[in-house]
């Protein structure tokens, strides 16, 4: 496995006390530390916490099993602690389910702090895998009067606020508190599974290393494996990804969890061209959990790669009624477009910028989506705009490359050059990426080069987007064959 170097600590060493990060937008100062309790001492019920990055969102786990007599079959609220006791994701319907318990605890019991923790970490995970707005909000609140509580931080309401931070896209904070919540409790798996998807926002992929091998020690199995797979996948390890993650799907033990491993092969059989087996495993996501946004918006794209034009229609209206994302609307706009329906695709684009507006009052950052629509659908200065504030706060290879292809549709394509290059080179190896860089070499009237970008793009994948995967083909005709022979005199 090709992870980071990493040393152990010497033995008899003492872990130092955890500081808790500082300044997170929206929550409240984190109670002064105490030393954190010894692993012999008994714990009482709904202390204990495991926190799912999902496929997936966040829960948090009582520690049951006090009782020896035999365990009477679960509710659904009892999968949900369950299957995050395990390190698998809950099934969205059991997650609600495990809310509703909650709200009522604490309703009858305000002063109930392990409560407070558990019902914001469930919220949490909940707003990161709905879209829902309003959400994150409500989340936030039930956290901060987790924190508030007084005493020393929960770890769940520390590792709840890193995910509410990732699903509001504030890559930056979602380390900063998945790094308190891991120096708090380093054997919890929750903290490592937000680390994994914050510290790659920030460009920090030696970081991503080091949460996935620590991650693989606490919890090993097919949830750690398939977040193993999107590890490799942003470091441009294509065999490593697939190996890891049809294993995970193979040894899935809950349906929700064989959801998640099958929607992320099915992303990377899409982005590696093969649209048929992508809507197959999308397809299989989605008989395991048919609430699972992510399958259903990769359907939609794999059936529109295979030319089932309505029948994907049909599948982002799916995906937009399981989340209502703003990049879904974009999409499902410009499959439209592509179609000639110039009015209906408008209707999208203007239902992107309203869920956009919600969920920014939600907190939930939008420069990513809106800077794509703005480049290619409407306002190329305000994308530039939103973007260069993008890449001020996460730096890596995806702003770049958002960034770079803002700049050129801004008519600024020699300073978009250098940008689009990087984004090739540091990120993973797929096909827009490679079709931006193609469209700013042939603005630059560097044939070769646009030509080598071009048929890049569409050999990894021939019907990357409905509409700018026809755009490659038609400039590779007008470009023709390379000319052989001397040089003109």
């Amino acid at each position: 496995m090709r992870t980071g170097p990493r040393t152990p600590p010497a033995r008899g060493a003492r872990t130092p006390r955890p500081r808790l990060a500082q300044g997170v937008p929206g929550a409240p100062p984190p109670p002064p530390a105490r030393r954190p309790r010894r692993r012999g001492l008994r714990l009482p019920a709904a202390v204990g916490v495991g926190l799912l990055l999902a496929g997936g969102g966040v829960v948090a786990v009582d520690r049951l099993g006090q009782d020896r007599a035999a365990p009477a079959p679960l509710t659904p609220a009892g999968r949900a602690l369950a299957a995050a006791g395990a390190g698998r994701p809950a099934a969205l319907a059991d997650l609600a389910a495990l809310i509703g318990e909650r709200r009522e605890r604490v309703r009858r019991a305000p002063a109930d702090r392990a409560s407070w923790a558990v019902l914001g970490a469930a919220l949490a995970e909940h707003a990161a895998r709905s879209g829902a707005p309003g959400a994150y909000t409500e989340a936030e609140r039930t956290l901060q009067r987790a924190l508030a509580q007084g005493g020393t931080p929960d770890v769940r309401a520390l590792t709840g606020l890193a995910v509410l931070a990732a699903g509001r896209q504030d890559w930056a904070g979602a380390v900063r508190w998945g790094e308190a919540a891991r120096d708090r409790a380093p054997g919890r798996v929750g903290a490592y599974r937000v680390l994994l998807e914050a510290y790659p926002g920030t460009g920090d992929a030696q970081g991503a290393d080091r949460a996935l091998e620590r991650l693989r020690e606490v919890r090993p199995g097919p949830a750690a494996e398939v977040a193993a797979a999107w590890v490799h996948r942003e470091r441009g390890w294509r065999e490593d990804a697939e190996a890891t993650v049809y294993d995970a799907a193979a040894r899935a033990a809950t349906p929700a969890e064989r959801a998640a491993a099958l929607a992320r092969a099915g992303d990377l059989a899409w982005e590696r061209g093969e649209a048929e087996t992508a809507l197959a495993r999308y397809e299989g996501a989605l008989r395991a959990e048919p609430e699972h946004d992510g399958a259903a918006a990769g359907r939609a794209r794999a059936l529109a790669g295979l030319g089932r034009s309505e029948e994907a229609l049909t599948a982002w209206a799916r995906a937009r009624a399981a989340a209502p994302r703003p990049g879904y609307a974009v999409e499902s706009g410009e499959l439209l477009l592509s179609l000639g329906r110039s009015a209906e695709a408008a209707d999208h684009f203007a239902l992107a910028r309203h869920q956009a507006a919600a969920l920014a009052r939600d907190g939930v950052r939008q420069g990513p989506v809106l800077g794509r629509l703005e480049a290619d659908h409407g306002d190329p200065a305000e994308a530039v705009r939103l973007l260069t504030e993008e890449h001020r706060r996460h730096p890596g290879p995806a702003a770049s490359g958002a960034l770079g292809w803002a700049l050129h549709k801004a008519g600024r394509s020699a300073e978009a050059l250098p940008r689009l290059r990087a984004a090739v080179k540091d990120g993973p190896n797929t096909a827009r990426p490679a079709y931006h860089l193609g469209m700013v070499h042939l603005a630059l009237g560097e044939r070769g080069a646009a030509r080598r970008q071009l048929t890049r793009a569409l050999r990894l994948a021939p019907e990357f987007s409905p509409l700018h995967a026809e755009r490659a083909r038609r400039e590779l005709a007008a470009l023709g064959e390379p000319a052989w022979g001397p040089p003109p005199a």
